[in-house]
């Protein structure tokens, strides 16, 4: 599944939480860079003011609540 969604540097450390829990792959890219989503260093470094693709392959309740709440108007 991919999902656009926006995220603050403050957001990071729930994001990775969350994302961590999960026993399937996640991406999170913009452009062509993409990082691990488990990694709080790698999503960290990411471009803020950029929209985000998130890319995984799975299903956790409380991964696609999260998402949901950062999710890019359509």
């Amino acid at each position: 599944m991919t999902r656009k969604i926006r995220l603050t540097p403050n957001e990071v450390q729930h994001f990775v939480a969350v994302a961590s829990k999960c026993d399937f792959d996640i991406d999170i890219a913009y452009n062509r860079y993409a990082v691990d989503a488990k990694s709080f260093l790698g999503v960290y470094g990411l471009d803020f003011s950029q929209d985000l693709t998130v890319h995984y392959s799975g299903h956790n309740a409380e991964f696609e609540e999260m998402l949901k709440n950062y999710a890019l108007a359509c």
